[in-house]
C-alpha cells in the first residue's frame, strides 16, 4: 500500500477530486454500483489513496454529500442574505429544493441524497451524519424567517416548527418531481409548497402564478 501523503495544499487537492468523483459516479450509478476503483480511476489516484483519506465506501458517500452540500449552502446563504423579501426567500428555497436546475450542478443532484437516505435507514453512523446535514437545512429556513420583516406575515409562527414541516414537504415533493410523477412536476410541486407556506404564515397570495404553457 502507498505511504500516506502529508496534509498539503495538493493533497487537499487531491481529495476534492475524489470527492467531486465520487459524487458524479453515485448519481450517474447509485451508490450500490460504485465501487472505490471506480472513484479511484476517475480521480486518477489508487484505490489505496481512496481508502486512505475516506476509509470505507458509506464514509466516502457521506464526505461526497457534505462536499455538494457546502457549495451549496455557501451561494445559498449568500443569495438569501440578499434578499429582503420572505416570499422571494421562500421561493428560493423551494426553487432549490424542487425545480430541476439541468446538470451543471456537480455535485448536488438528489440522487446522493436518495442514497444516503437509503444507508442511513441500516447504519447508526450514517443516520447520524444525515440529522446534521438535515439540521442545517432545517436551520437556513428558520433563519429565513426569523430575519424577514414582521410586517411581511399575519400569523404568529413558531419558526422551528414551520422549518420541520417544510423541509418535510419539499423533501416529499422533491422525490415526486426526481422520479417524473405524472402528477407532481416541478410547477405542481413549486405551488402545493408555496400555498402551503402562505396558509402558515399568513402571507397575502401571490396576485398571479407564471405557470408555463404546455
Amino acid at each position: 500500500m502507498a505511504e500516506p501523503a502529508p496534509a498539503t495544499e495538493q493533497n487537499e487537492g487531491r481529495r476534492i477530486e475524489m470527492l467531486r468523483a465520487a459524487a458524479e459516479l453515485i448519481c450517474e450509478r447509485g451508490f450500490g454500483d460504485t465501487r472505490i476503483a471506480d472513484v479511484a480511476k476517475r480521480a486518477g489516484v489508487s484505490s489505496a489513496l481512496v481508502i486512505y483519506y475516506f476509509g470505507t465506501r458509506d464514509r466516502l458517500l457521506v464526505d461526497a454529500l457534505r462536499y455538494s452540500e457546502e457549495s451549496f449552502y455557501e451561494a445559498a446563504e449568500k443569495m438569501l442574505a440578499e434578499v429582503t423579501s420572505l416570499r422571494e426567500r421562500l421561493s428560493l428555497l423551494i426553487r432549490w429544493t424542487c425545480v430541476p436546475e439541468g446538470n451543471d450542478e456537480i455535485p448536488g443532484a438528489w440522487g446522493l441524497w436518495f442514497d444516503l437516505w437509503a444507508q442511513a435507514f441500516r447504519h447508526d453512523e450514517i443516520r447520524a451524519d444525515r440529522a446534521e446535514l438535515d439540521a442545517r437545512w432545517r436551520k437556513m429556513i428558520v433563519d429565513a424567517i426569523e430575519s424577514a420583516d414582521a410586517s411581511e406575515f399575519e400569523a404568529k409562527v413558531d419558526a422551528r416548527m414551520f422549518a420541520l414541516e417544510f423541509s418535510a414537504l419539499l423533501d416529499g415533493l422533491s422525490i415526486q418531481v426526481a422520479l417524473d410523477d405524472s402528477e407532481v412536476d416541478s410547477e405542481v410541486a413549486y405551488d402545493i409548497a408555496m400555498r402551503f407556506a402562505e396558509r402558515e404564515l399568513g402571507l397575502a397570495p401571490a396576485r398571479k402564478r407564471i405557470r408555463k404553457k404546455r
